[in-house]
């Protein structure tokens, strides 16, 4: 199917159309160009997407977005990236989608992936998404641009690490629907209060469209902030979670062994009981988040509540394996080494509490970008892990010296300056019947020792 023609691109942008060509794809990244796509050559600090345009025809582009003269078919702008934006809200004015944005601190990619899940199971091929962390000033023109104009919903997700980044994105995205997933210490280099983010955070609110739906987190303690940040543009304010009060709450949550629970939600006069195959307690308040978003959208609940039950882990983000042992048997691994801050990481520490295990480790890497208090986040982490039970800690990276002193004594440990070296120590302790929890910020490069399990891995049910 076209996603774009070069007559359409062209009148999008501004640009001059050399050559016809119809795309059925568009990415600024040379290695995933396929055949059918559009190349957006970006040029940065530190690279020129210029230089791969050759290597993109080779691998079946059927033409490219370019400011200087190229051979083959193409659009020649003055700038490509304020093209990706023409072309981004060129794809958003031609659709007449319900269109919602996710943010938030912790929760938001996972958030995203269910309510595209939910939304696409009872209209299947109608609802897109930004697809893996495609959350920036780049990525989210990106995920617009991919958006076919007659899809019924899209969902966007949305990040920042400044002040005025959210409030630039979501003028772009103009959602019906804005959810904001919990709010918690993360950027904070970047950010004198938590308070300061939670304001970050409610730029969102600052692009919905007239009569559109702010749904908001209750049991946050920045609710009252979010609220206050949403009502100069919100036709509607709705609060999810677990206390009472929320305008969508999960009443009753009983968990099974298998990590999976069961969950009676409150939506107004309607109750909704449903299975939610990811464990923690976290996710159920993510899926109160997810049944408001649905329900905002004009979706199917029932259908919803059946993803949900459905829905598996991502990868760096909650996905589990078995994992074969040498001497027979198998470890459960959690895989959460995509990224972390100081509530993602008590969350997850609560996963692995709840595993049947024989011994719990726990492979912690630094949390990033906490600035001048990043000391006491990191030791302020002792507590959750000697209530997870946590029977061998590997600690990585400098961030994670302040946790060693805080747990000596408390809990086996070792302390390794790199991911290399944490591989090492795991495979000298790992056993069957363990649970180990992988968990740190995506640069400390934990997803290395993840793919070392994975590559040996066996299926398993979540």
């Amino acid at each position: 199917m076209s996603l774009w023609s070069a007559h359409e691109i062209a009148a999008a942008t501004g640009g001059e159309a050399h050559g016809a060509f119809s795309a059925s794809g568009v990415t600024f990244d040379s290695r995933e160009v396929g055949p059918g796509d559009l190349f957006i050559a970006l040029s940065g600090e530190t690279t020129d997407g210029h230089r791969f345009v050759a290597q993109a025809f080779e691998q079946g582009a059927a033409g490219v977005l370019v400011s200087r003269p190229v051979d083959g078919p193409h659009v020649r702008v003055a700038d490509t990236m304020a093209a990706l934006e023409a072309m981004a809200r060129a794809a958003r004015a031609r659709t007449s989608a319900r269109i919602i944005g996710v943010t938030g601190s912790v929760g938001k990619t996972g958030t995203k992936e269910a309510l595209h899940a939910a939304l696409d199971r009872a209209e299947p091929g109608q609802a897109h998404k930004s697809v893996k962390s495609y959350n920036n000033h780049t990525g989210v023109p990106l995920s617009l641009s991919r958006m076919m104009a007659d899809c019924r919903f899209g969902v966007f997700e949305m990040g920042m690490n400044h002040a005025g980044e959210l409030a630039a994105l979501t003028r772009i995205v103009r959602p019906h629907i804005a959810l904001v997933t919990t709010i918690a210490p993360a950027h904070t280099a970047f950010f004198p209060s938590v308070e300061a983010i939670a304001d970050a955070k409610g730029e969102i609110f600052q692009g919905l469209e007239p009569g559109g739906t702010a749904i908001i987190p209750f049991d946050s303690p920045h609710r009252d902030r979010l609220i206050a940040a949403a009502r100069p543009y919100a036709g509607r304010i709705v609060t999810f979670g677990m206390g009472e009060g929320a305008d969508v709450r999960a009443v009753e949550v009983v968990a099974s062994p298998t990590g999976s629970s069961f969950v009676l939600a409150t939506l107004g006069e309607r109750e909704l009981g449903f299975t939610l195959g990811q464990p923690g307690a976290h996710w159920v308040a993510n899926a109160m988040g997810v049944l408001a978003a649905v329900e905002a959208a004009g979706g199917d609940l029932a259908q919803a509540g059946l993803a949900l039950a459905e829905l598996g882990g991502l990868p760096g983000r909650g996905a589990q394996h078995d994992v074969p042992i040498a001497d027979g048997g198998t470890a459960r691994l959690i895989d959460e080494s995509y990224n972390a801050n100081p509530a993602s990481m008590r969350a997850t520490l609560q996963v692995l509490a709840a595993t049947p295990a024989t011994r719990r480790i726990a492979v912690l890497g630094d949390m990033r970008e906490l600035g001048a208090d990043s000391d006491d986040y990191h030791a302020a982490l002792a507590g959750p892990v000697v209530e997870a039970g946590v029977n061998h800690a590997i600690l990585v990276g400098d961030g994670m010296a302040a946790l060693a002193k805080a747990l000596e004594g408390r809990v086996e440990l070792v302390h390794v300056p790199r991911a290399a070296e944490a591989g090492a120590a795991l495979d000298a302790v790992l056993a069957a019947g363990d649970a180990v929890l992988v968990k740190g910020s995506n640069g400390v490069g934990l997803s290395a020792v993840v793919a070392a399990l994975v590559k040996r891995r066996q299926p398993c049910s979540i």
